[in-house]
């Protein structure tokens, strides 16, 4: 038995996971928003600060449990945020000091696959769509490989700078959501795939000259079609192309009723599975972290264990970089 305690804190998530032997006993997430603007990154990372111990203080009281029941400390290297990503880091480093445990770095894209096998997902074509990423991913020889990504902005800055635009707030994906369901015309705008890619920053430059000319409601139904259908084209192409019969949805923007419709459509038309978590794990949060954590350190604690001194964030870090020793 093995309980390990994972924290996120990628962007504007400050999250924490509880996870036993494989078993999600905790999540406890708390966002930053506003009102309107977008994230200003240090003002996200005084708010991680502010809650930091207060999350892992509530996760551990929901789970019933005390700080020296803790087995093994796990946190989101990167890629994400550095102002946000050093808050996690830091304070896994002061537990892992704390209750002497092991600390096992997690790579946030790769936590978001991994958590799928809650669903009972065994070899997926994962459409990753969050805030700052925008990936096609499969595990193959050794890696979780990207066989297409977004050549600019990640679908969830795309939606939040467009939303920024439309002065509703942040995050703006389900106010865009809840805008398109009332959209009746569909206007036209660019639609941009480039073999396995797909482009946001034209079809941006586009609508911010159509705000003032169309409807909120209408320019929001008409971007959501557009978008959804760019990421479902790529995803079938890799299944196709990978032989795989599972798409896997992960990342915030997969929390949108429209983008899970029309991926379930695609894989009954291909007779496929279609694998959606729970909104809690889709979006950013620590039980993914914890549940890949305590993967990793089941399967190899030497190699997947590192030091306080090596415990740095990754900002950067792409998920082919990761070497996957733990299937």
């Amino acid at each position: 038995m093995a309980i390990c305690l994972g924290i996120e804190s990628t962007a504007h998530t400050f999250g924490v996971g509880i996870v036993e032997d494989g078993k999600v006993i905790v999540n406890i997430i708390d966002s930053y928003k506003t009102k309107k603007g977008g994230m200003i990154p240090f003002k996200v990372a005084d708010h991680h600060v502010d809650m930091c111990d207060k999350v892992i203080k509530k996760a551990l009281n929901k789970a019933k449990i005390k700080l020296k029941d803790i087995d093994i400390i796990a946190y989101s290297q990167g890629p994400g945020i550095g102002h946000c990503l050093r808050i996690g880091a830091q304070a896994a480093r002061t537990l892992s000091l704390k209750l002497k445990k092991p600390i096992v770095p997690v790579n946030h894209c790769i936590a978001h696959l991994e958590i799928g096998s809650l669903e009972k997902a065994k070899d997926p074509v994962l459409l990753y769509a969050s805030g700052a990423n925008t990936q096609i991913i499969a595990y193959e020889a050794g890696k979780y490989r990207i066989f297409g990504e977004t050549l600019d902005m990640g679908v969830g800055n795309f939606l939040d700078s467009f939303a920024r635009d439309l002065k509703i707030g942040f995050p703006g994906g389900p106010v865009i959501e809840k805008l398109a369901k009332k959209g009746k015309k569909y206007i036209e705008v660019p639609y941009s795939v480039k073999g396995m890619d797909v482009s946001f920053s034209g079809l941006y430059t586009n609508l911010k000259h159509k705000i003032n000319k169309y409807k909120k409601e209408d320019l929001c139904y008409s971007t959501q079609e557009t978008i959804f259908a760019m990421l479902i084209e790529v995803s079938e192409r890799a299944m196709a192309h990978l032989g795989k019969k599972e798409l896997l949805l992960g990342g915030g923007v997969a929390c949108n009723s429209r983008l899970q419709e029309m991926c379930r459509i695609m894989c009954k038309e291909r007779k496929a599975k279609c694998f959606i978590p729970k909104k809690e794990f889709l979006i950013d949060n620590g039980a993914m972290i914890a549940h890949l954590g305590l993967k990793k350190y089941k399967a190899n604690p030497k190699k997947n264990t590192i030091s306080i001194e090596k415990s740095v964030i990754k900002p950067y870090e792409r998920t082919d970089d990761v070497i996957v020793n733990w299937r």
